[in-house]
């Protein structure tokens, strides 16, 4: 990786990486691959899927490396270090970058970037509808990205880019999400990563009381529902703003049982860590207040699934601020 960014130092020609992290994705990764076809490059590292994947990804003419899981994190840097091109685009199998998308990134790219990285608004598609009320939209993720200027910044569960120089510019059009197939799927993930957010909590030195679970997760249900207007999402909407308030309420007494001695923390983002993660993709959790973070679900072995400039230390978007209500 030469070089480092600089504003303007891109010519109008600059070719894209597409990074993709799986295991055990052959439901989902096709439409994702097919979503990116118009990229310079394809890049899937693998984590030993034992279904078709590698296969599915090999048709559709990607460049497949295999590599040991070794994080979130660690796993996206992996890929983007050893990508043919310095501008990537990272997703996951469960997303899917729709034409309007690709045609602005296309554009960002040929007429030359005038920032180190760029957010895009991610909408998601949850119990048949797109969902655009609560917390899970406009849910912002900066996964266009020169990787001279930033990487992801290892956190265990609230894992995104963090750019060393230069600004964040913000993408107009959505990345599609397909993050969960029912609700029972919803409701595990919730279990496993409200384990990995409490033990990344009690590890900083955070403790909680019962005041916090009186009062934080009513307070995320309202803000879900009301002040995000999740009523307008329908039922959806409803189970939504329900199902974060949960997410909250489960943080908090799993950190109360960690410092009351009650459970060890667990080996957390490592292979084998939770039976319940099927399959890796882009999930949508809420974070201890109730807004939503991408995280991913993998398979028993963890692998994965606007207007306006900020500055590089608001560049991490997605997985989200701590507790704020």
């Amino acid at each position: 990786m030469a070089g480092s960014w600089q504003p303007g130092c891109y010519t109008p020609r600059v070719k894209l990486t597409v990074t993709v992290i799986t295991r055990n994705e052959a439901a989902n990764i096709e439409g994702a691959l097919e979503s990116v076809k118009w990229a310079d490059e394809i890049l899937v590292v693998d984590s030993h899927s034992a279904d078709e994947t590698v296969a599915i990804a090999e048709r559709h003419s990607a460049r497949v490396e295999v590599h040991q899981w070794a994080g979130y994190s660690a796993q996206r840097n992996y890929a983007a270090e050893i990508a043919s091109h310095d501008w990537i685009l990272a997703i996951d199998a469960d997303e899917r970058v729709p034409p309007d998308l690709a045609a602005e990134i296309q554009r960002i790219l040929r007429d030359g970037a005038t920032a180190s990285g760029y957010r895009m608004p991610r909408v998601s598609f949850y119990l048949g509808r797109w969902i655009r009320g609560t917390d899970w939209y406009p849910d912002y993720q900066l996964r266009l990205y020169d990787r001279r200027a930033g990487q992801f910044n290892g956190k265990r569960v609230h894992e995104s880019v963090e750019l060393r120089e230069g600004r964040a510019g913000t993408l107009q059009h959505d990345l599609q999400h397909y993050p969960y197939r029912d609700i029972s799927d919803h409701v595990t993930s919730i279990d496993h990563y409200t384990t990995l957010a409490a033990e990344e909590w009690f590890a900083e030195g955070r403790r909680t009381n019962p005041l916090e679970v009186a009062v934080h997760p009513p307070a995320a249900f309202l803000r879900n529902y009301i002040v995000r207007r999740g009523f307008r999402d329908g039922t959806a909407g409803f189970l939504i703003s329900i199902l974060n308030s949960y997410y909250v309420f489960l943080k908090i007494l799993k950190l109360w049982e960690l410092q009351r001695g009650l459970r060890s923390p667990g080996p957390g983002d490592a292979p084998g860590a939770s039976s319940a993660r099927r399959r890796p993709k882009f999930a949508r959790t809420p974070n201890i207040d109730g807004r939503s973070q991408s995280s991913a679900l993998p398979d028993p072995l963890p692998a994965v699934s606007g207007t306006g400039l900020a500055s590089p230390g608001s560049a991490a978007v997605s997985p989200h601020p701590a507790l704020r209500d």
